[in-house]
């Protein structure tokens, strides 16, 4: 066992080093004014960095120290329900506490309500480090985006309400969406808020179904909010809290994730506050929300990925068969490098989307809350809010259907004892499995995504990108991607010119994996530009990914409507 899994993992301290959230910091520091009003808040951004790495270095060490001890037992015991009341696992407790005493349970938050300050990335790094140890618990300590949406859209009042309590770790929160006939389709959502006219206070009524943590004491809860109304419009965003009508009527005996309570809920005359505006609740603060779960279910997948694939390594190495240990065999070290090369690549794009996730939030920021606010700031947060909107479905895509690949290998090289829960690659296996569904499934993922494909909304970045000083083998493999980005663009024009929506559909995931593939491949190859350590993975990962662009390409320019124009005929046989 590690001792500490940030330490251990060169890749992560790479991608700290060199995340470039110069501009971030700086403004999330206000010019690093705010170290004159508080004790631990950095003077520059060295003393920032040197700051995330200790933290980063802490929370490694009770990743690896404690959390991932207890994952095998808070996997068998789960979070049980009695007399309506969830109870955590005895392990998920103890970690919480854990996570308490090191005060690391308001990353994102600003100083002024206890939390930390640190920017996106640093959180989504940390997330990933908690999953790696137990994905379960990342989606209990990584509903902090619920304090993050507050300080977004609340006001004062209700700010200085919560979010201290968040910071401690007094409050819990979860994300209160889904219903029972409202999945994916938010729209649909039914769950009323009503407005007694004599106090203007707001009452919940109704009922909300998958709600991940929904025993917590903090919601943020999307209600009908407009009598008469049937779509997003009629939506509107409300906090509440623990209260007497507010029950858990069930929890899901699920697949994985077993440390975590999905819940099912009945809300009867719950009182209620409305956040921000009415009407907005979907159109405006569940974007935000959905943004920032993307994100961190990205993270998630990327720790299971990491977790898996170090267990199918130690077991290969250890494993002998014919005179030789396995991981000799090329079949088995195939699949070793190809997960490995897989989660590089994931984390490569996972990183530099939250860097452009936390330019987006300091620059509207800044436009809401800014004085003299310039057409260039503006401006800028026009652009980071479009490349983030492309960046965070594709990461998730990505990542998620990543960790499925990397934890199914895991058991194959296991072989028979994968299959048993004497070894955690099992765990893993059932962990993944949820990644690539909540949160948005992959498909969904790629729908968000293909407006950003279509507009060629990071074709500036690839661009820039494509111009850095390459020489010799890098030279060569980035030519491979400038043809590939060509093939990206071509296969775009081709479906726009069609001007066919169905057809769109039918090969949006295919545009969107082949916008994913060239903009990673720049990505390594400018990480191999700072380490030419990183040229071996960047060569397999280009080598491997340009030819599935080109084949993508020529099924998407295809022309091809079989599958459209057959679909009754296939399905019926």
């Amino acid at each position: 066992m590690a001792e500490n899994f940030f330490l251990d993992n060169k890749d992560l301290r790479f991608t700290l080093r060199n995340a470039d959230l110069v501009d971030v910091v700086n403004l999330k520091e206000e010019g690093y004014s705010q170290a004159a009003r508080f004790p631990d808040a950095p003077e520059n951004y060295e003393d920032a960095l040197d700051n995330y790495e200790k933290v980063m270095a802490m929370l490694g060490e009770i990743c690896a120290e404690f959390i991932a001890p207890r994952a095998r037992a808070v996997d068998e015991e789960g979070a049980t329900l009695s007399d309506g009341k969830v109870s955590y696992a005895k392990g998920t407790r103890e970690n919480i506490e854990e996570l308490k005493k090191a005060q690391l349970m308001g990353i994102t938050l600003p100083r002024q309500y206890g939390g930390l300050n640190m920017p996106n990335t640093l959180y989504t790094m940390m997330m990933e480090m908690v999953s790696r140890a137990d994905a379960s618990l990342q989606n209990l300590v990584g509903l902090q985006d619920i304090g993050e949406t507050i300080n977004k859209f609340a006001d004062e009042e209700q700010k200085k309400s919560v979010l201290p309590r968040f910071s401690s770790g007094e409050v819990d929160g979860a994300m209160v969406l889904t219903e029972p006939e409202a999945g994916s389709d938010l729209q649909s959502v039914q769950l009323k808020a009503t407005q007694d006219p004599a106090t203007g206070k707001w009452y919940l009524n109704g009922m909300k179904r998958f709600i991940t943590n929904g025993c917590a004491s903090v919601h943020l809860v999307l209600a009908r909010s407009e009598e008469g109304t049937k779509d997003g419009r009629g939506l509107s965003m409300f906090l509440c809290e623990a209260h007497p009508g507010l029950k858990v009527r069930r929890i899901e005996h699920k697949l994985g994730i077993h440390g975590s309570p999905t819940c099912e809920l009945q809300y009867t005359n719950v009182p209620a506050q409305l956040v921000g505006q009415r009407r907005r609740g979907l159109t405006r603060y569940v974007m935000s929300l959905m943004n920032a779960a993307r994100v961190a279910i990205s993270a998630q997948a990327v720790g299971i990925a990491e977790a898996a694939y170090r267990e199918a390594l130690d077991y290969a190495r250890a494993r002998e068969q014919f005179g030789k240990t396995i991981d000799t065999f090329p079949a088995v070290y195939e699949m070793l490098v190809k997960s490995k090369v897989s989660i590089v690549a994931a984390r490569t794009l996972l990183y530099e989307t939250t860097k452009y996730v936390d330019l987006r939030d300091v620059y509207e920021h800044l436009v809401d809350h800014g004085e003299n606010v310039t057409p260039e700031i503006k401006e800028k947060a026009k652009l980071y809010t479009k490349i983030a909107a492309e960046l965070t479905p594709l990461s998730k895509a990505l990542s998620t259907e990543m960790a499925n690949k990397v934890a199914y290998d895991a058991i194959q090289i296991h072989g028979g004892t994968g299959y048993m829960k004497d070894f955690n690659v099992e765990r893993y296996a059932r962990d993944a499995r949820i990644t690539n569904i909540y949160e948005g499934t992959t498909q969904l993922q790629h729908v968000a995504a293909i407006g950003g494909v279509t507009q060629r909304a990071i074709d500036p970045l690839m661009e820039e990108l494509s111009h850095l000083p390459f020489t010799g083998k890098l030279r060569r493999l980035a030519s491979a991607v400038d043809m590939a980005r060509e093939r990206v663009k071509k296969a775009v024009e081709y479906v726009s010119q069609k001007n066919d929506p169905e057809y769109l559909s039918l090969m949006t995931g295919r545009l969107c994996n082949m916008e994913t593939a060239v903009f990673t491949g720049y990505l390594m190859l400018r990480d191999a530009l700072k380490d030419k350590g990183r040229e071996l993975i960047t060569e397999r990962f280009i080598a491997e990914a340009m030819p599935v662009v080109e084949m993508d390409f020529k099924v998407v320019t295809s022309g091809d409507y079989t599958v459209i124009d057959h679909k009754n005929e296939i399905l019926a046989n």
